[in-house]
C-alpha cells in the first residue's frame, strides 16, 4: 500500500487498532470515547452518528434516514432503514406538477434513522443504548463551536430555507445562520434525544415525538400521520456485490443507488485499463463512460424493491455487463442518457475495532438541512427524501403510498478473499457511486492508502458529457480528457459539498490504516 502522496491536499493516515472516522472532529471523539469506555465499533459508529445531528445538521439530524453494513467478526450483514412515504400519498395529491417538491411537508417521508441506532444496538452493541447519546445531548445541551465547513453550508441552507415551518426559530439565532467559531446550542433536541434515549427509541415512533410530528403536519395540511410513523419498519437486507480484481465490493440492494457503483465496476472489469498511473487520463475516461452507463440504468430501474421490473441481478449479470462494456468507446465520450441528480446532503461513520468489527453507516437529511421543516419544541428537523421520487406515470420510482423513494445514500464494504478488507463510503448525493467507484479503482488497482485516494482530485459526471471536476486536477489531465470529447467544467476548490466527503478504514497488517476527507471538517481517530 501507497502511503507517500503527491497530491497538495494531503493529509497523514491514521494506524491504529480502533477506529472511527467521520466528518466531524466532535463527533469522531464521541465515538473514540465510546471504544475507550468498553465498546465495539457499532458503539462506536451509533454514538458518532447520533452526535452529528447536533454538530452537523446541515447534512443530517433526527429526521434523517440510515443505512449500514456490519462486519459482525464473522459474516456481514446490511440494513435498510430508509422510510416509507406518507399513505397518503397517491399520485394525484401531486397532480399539475412536473416534479416533486423539494422542500416543504410535501417532500418528508417517514424518517428512519432513529430506528437504525435502535436496530444495530439491540444486535451488535456492547454498550447500553442510552449510553450512546451521552456526547450529543451535552453539546445539544451546552453548544458546541461550529466548524468552519459546516458554517458554511448552514449559510447557504439558511439562505435558502428561512422560510420553513420552524427554521428560522431552531436554526437561525438572532435571525442570521452562525459563523465559524460561534457556540450554537439546541436545547429542545438535547430534550428529543434524551426522550429516544430513555425510551429506546419508541418515542419517536409511538409516543410523544411522534405526536408532535404528526401533529405538526397536520397543522399545515401534510399527509404525514402518526400512523405512518408507528408502521415504520427496518429490513435487515443483506448486500449485493460484484468482483473487481481479486477484491469484492458489497453495497445495499436498491432503493439504494449502490447498485451504480457495482455496474460501473462490473463493466470496468470487463475493460483493460492499461495505466501505471492512477491519474492517467485514458483509465480515467474509461471510468467516467462506465459511471455514466451506471448512472442512466439506476436512473430508469432503481426504486423499492416491490416495484422494480428488473432485479438486480439481472443488472449484475455478466452478459449484460459484458454487453455495457462493449458500448464505451475508447476515444470519445459519450452521452448515454443519465440524469442529472440534485445535490445531497449526508454524513458518512465508518469505525472498526481490535475484535475484528467493522461498520459503514450513512444518514442524511438528502439535501443540506433537507425538507427545512422543523417539529416546534423539538429540534428535529425532518429530510426530504420524497424528492427521490419521480411523477412520469409507470416509472417504478413513481411516487406512491407507503413506498420507499430512490435513495442517494449508500455505505460501502469491501472484502477479500473471504475477509473484510474496508469499510467506507463518499458521502454527496450524486457523487457517492461515483466517488465509491474512484476509491476502489485507485486503491484495488494501484495501491493507494485510504487516506491519499481521499486526497486525489475527483471528477463527477453531471449529465451528457458534462463532467465536473476539481480545480486540483493537473491541467494536462483536463486537456487530455477534453479531447477525448468531455465538456469539462472546473469548479472553485471552495465548493464545501460537489465531490462529497470520503471516510474510509482498510486492514492493515494487525490493525488499521484510516482516511477523512480534507473536504470536510472530520478526522480519523483511534488508538
Amino acid at each position: 500500500m501507497t502511503f507517500e502522496s503527491c497530491y497538495p491536499t494531503h493529509r497523514s493516515s491514521l494506524l491504529a487498532r480502533n477506529v472511527v472516522a467521520t466528518s466531524q472532529p466532535l463527533a469522531a471523539q464521541a465515538g473514540l470515547r465510546m471504544l475507550l469506555a468498553g465498546g465495539n465499533a457499532v458503539d462506536a459508529a451509533l454514538a458518532t452518528a447520533i452526535t452529528l445531528t447536533v454538530v452537523e445538521p446541515t447534512g443530517n439530524g433526527l429526521g434523517s434516514d440510515a443505512f449500514a453494513i456490519v462486519w459482525d467478526g464473522a459474516e456481514l450483514h446490511g440494513l435498510n432503514a430508509s422510510g416509507r412515504s406518507p399513505a397518503g400519498w397517491h399520485p394525484d395529491r401531486f397532480a399539475g406538477q412536473t416534479t416533486m417538491p423539494l422542500r416543504g411537508w410535501d417532500s418528508v417521508t417517514v424518517p428512519g434513522a432513529v430506528s437504525a441506532w435502535r436496530a444495530l444496538s439491540d444486535r451488535f452493541g456492547a454498550l447500553p443504548f442510552a449510553t450512546l447519546f451521552g456526547p450529543a445531548i451535552g453539546y445539544a445541551c451546552d453548544g458546541f463551536a461550529i466548524s468552519p465547513t459546516i458554517a458554511k453550508l448552514w449559510k447557504i441552507g439558511a439562505a435558502q430555507l428561512q422560510d420553513q415551518p420552524g427554521f428560522a426559530e431552531t436554526f437561525m439565532p438572532g435571525g442570521r445562520a452562525p459563523h465559524a467559531g460561534e457556540t450554537f446550542r439546541n436545547p429542545d433536541l438535547a430534550a428529543s434525544l434524551t426522550a429516544i434515549a430513555d425510551t429506546g427509541g419508541d418515542a419517536f415512533y409511538h409516543g410523544a415525538l411522534a405526536e408532535r410530528i404528526a401533529a405538526a403536519a397536520a397543522s399545515h395540511g401534510a399527509a404525514l400521520s402518526k400512523a405512518d410513523l408507528a408502521a415504520h419498519r427496518v429490513d435487515w437486507c443483506g448486500t449485493i456485490q460484484t468482483g473487481f480484481h481479486g477484491t469484492e465490493l458489497h453495497e445495499i440492494p436498491p432503493n439504494g443507488q449502490g447498485i451504480a457503483a457495482l455496474i460501473a465496476l462490473g463493466i470496468l472489469e470487463r475493460l483493460a485499463l492499461n495505466a501505471t498511473d492512477p491519474d492517467d487520463p485514458a483509465s480515467l475516461h474509461l471510468q467516467i463512460e462506465a459511471v455514466k452507463l451506471a448512472l442512466a440504468d439506476a436512473e430508469a430501474f432503481v426504486s423499492d424493491p416491490g416495484s422494480m421490473a428488473v432485479t438486480p441481478e439481472a443488472l449484475l449479470d455478466d452478459g449484460y455487463l459484458t454487453r455495457r462494456a462493449a458500448l464505451i468507446d475508447r476515444a470519445q465520450a459519450q452521452d448515454p442518457g443519465a440524469g442529472a441528480p440534485t445535490m445531497g446532503g449526508t454524513v458518512m461513520v465508518t469505525a472498526a475495532d481490535e475484535a475484528g468489527r467493522m461498520v459503514s453507516f450513512i444518514q442524511s437529511n438528502f439535501s443540506g438541512f433537507g425538507s427545512g421543516v422543523v417539529v416546534p419544541g423539538t429540534g428535529i428537523h425532518l429530510q426530504n427524501r420524497g424528492a427521490g421520487f419521480v411523477l412520469e406515470p409507470g416509472h417504478p420510482n413513481q411516487v406512491g403510498p407507503a413506498k420507499r423513494p430512490f435513495h442517494t445514500i449508500i455505505p460501502g464494504f469491501a472484502m477479500r478473499d473471504g475477509a473484510p478488507w474496508m469499510s467506507f463510503g463518499v458521502m454527496g448525493g450524486p457523487m457517492q457511486a461515483q466517488g465509491h467507484v474512484q476509491m476502489m479503482v485507485r486503491m484495488v488497482l494501484f495501491g493507494q492508502s485510504p487516506q491519499t485516494a481521499s486526497d486525489a482530485p475527483r471528477w463527477r459526471v453531471i449529465s451528457g458529457r458534462k463532467l465536473a471536476v476539481e480545480s486540483t486536477m493537473p491541467d494536462a489531465t483536463v486537456a487530455a480528457l477534453t479531447a477525448l470529447g468531455h465538456e469539462i467544467i472546473r469548479e472553485a476548490p471552495d465548493n464545501a459539498f460537489g465531490f462529497g466527503g470520503a471516510q474510509l478504514i482498510a486492514r492493515h497488517g494487525t490493525g488499521y490504516i484510516a482516511g477523512s476527507d480534507h473536504r470536510k471538517d472530520g478526522a480519523a481517530l483511534g488508538y
